[in-house]
């Protein structure tokens, strides 16, 4: 009998406390083949709210890529796009992937439709992510225009524990950004959730959210290929 491709190891790193659980519930349908371990830092957003992405910031980045490495890792997953940037600097200091959970959702979104609706909750998040459509869409050779929000109200509503209320905020923003988008694009992966409880038919035009299609990404890992063949 022969024995099985041991699944490799991924480091999927977070900035929010509730997102582990998420990613783990998507994994075994988006990356069967890697074996996931998940680290939390929530510092590391607050400083970026507070002060943009700082060089420190991007070196803490790198020092956990590195550490994933060093722990055999073979890939590194970002779920927080505010610090998307520092994850692309990251990848010059190690030998691994360091992936940005939100680039196939850009990707998919200069292909959707010229408008783009982006809502965030935070500005932190916001600006990183408008500069990674607008840069994908000049890299595919697309001419985009982009509509974007910050969520009046939603960050507060989730740091004071107010769930329902975060959700119902992204809600009511979503479909206001949407009447005049081809294509919606959520930029926080903790933001799927609310308008994945809208009633079918509430939003008109597609609406991209980044945790599926960035974890998938894992998928296309030679080592996660040959452990499930």
């Amino acid at each position: 009998m022969t024995a099985a491709t041991p699944r490799p190891r991924v480091c999927v790193l977070h900035t929010v406390t509730t997102l582990p659980a998420v990613f783990s519930a998507l994994l075994p349908e988006q990356a069967p083949g890697v074996d996931a371990y998940h680290v939390v830092d929530e510092s590391l957003l607050a400083d970026t709210v507070a002060h943009g992405l700082l060089p420190r910031t991007v070196r803490r980045v790198a020092a956990y890529a590195a550490l994933a490495e060093e722990a055999g890792a073979s890939a590194v997953l970002v779920t927080c796009s505010s610090i998307g940037g520092a994850a692309e600097l990251a990848r010059a200091h190690v030998g691994i992937p360091v992936l940005r959970v939100d680039e196939p959702m850009a990707r998919q979104a200069v292909h959707t439709g010229h408008r783009i609706g982006v809502l965030a909750t935070l500005s932190s998040t916001l600006g990183p992510t408008e500069d990674l459509i607008r840069r994908t869409a000049a890299e595919e050779g697309v001419d985009v225009e982009l509509t974007t929000s910050v969520c009046p109200g939603a960050y507060e509503a989730r740091i004071a524990g107010d769930t329902a209320q975060h959700d119902r905020l992204i809600a009511t923003e979503a479909a206001r950004l949407a009447a005049h988008a081809d294509v919606l694009v959520l930029a926080q992966a903790s933001m799927a959730q609310a308008v994945g409880r809208l009633p079918s038919g509430s939003l008109t035009v597609p609406v991209l959210t980044s945790p599926q299609s960035g974890t998938a990404q894992l998928a296309a890992l030679p080592a996660a290929q040959a452990a499930v063949r």
